[in-house]
């Protein structure tokens, strides 16, 4: 399994956006990652910036929300949903999109609760619960 480091996946995120902004080519996953950038206007800047926001923190605490996280769990769901593991989220994520009428607000549901079982996982010192998070968004359609 392919486990980066918190460098390694920022400067991937840095990398795709800079090779998009460039028109150089792309592997398929720069392409979706430079998508994905592409649909948060608000980070670009930092994107931009290049090394200097590689040791940037970003904490709760402060109210701010950690843009190369959000980036990364819009990643992660967009796997998901290519493989629809776990299993039944592709039909979630449907009736999200169709109760919104707008796939990135869909996302952006789906990702509050990625990221809440990703902490309750990390907080438990266990795996991700799949039917917990599957259940998680179910309640909201």
């Amino acid at each position: 399994m392919f486990s980066p480091s918190r460098d390694q996946a920022r400067r991937f995120l840095i990398a795709a956006w800079d090779k998009r902004r460039a028109g150089m080519p792309q592997s398929p996953l720069e392409t979706l990652a430079a998508d994905i950038v592409a649909l948060h206007p608000e980070y670009q800047a930092l994107l931009e910036a290049g090394e200097d926001a590689l040791s940037r923190e970003w904490t709760p605490e402060q109210g701010q929300t950690n843009p190369f996280l959000h980036l990364s769990l819009h990643l992660a769901i967009e796997e998901q949903l290519s493989i629809d593991q776990p299993p039944g989220i592709v039909a979630a994520f449907n009736a999200l999109v169709v109760r919104h009428g707008d796939r990135h607000a869909a996302l952006h549901q789906v990702l509050e609760c990625l990221g809440q079982a990703m902490w309750q996982a990390q907080r438990e010192s266990r795996p991700p619960d799949a039917a917990a998070y599957l259940e998680s968004l179910r309640r909201l359609i």
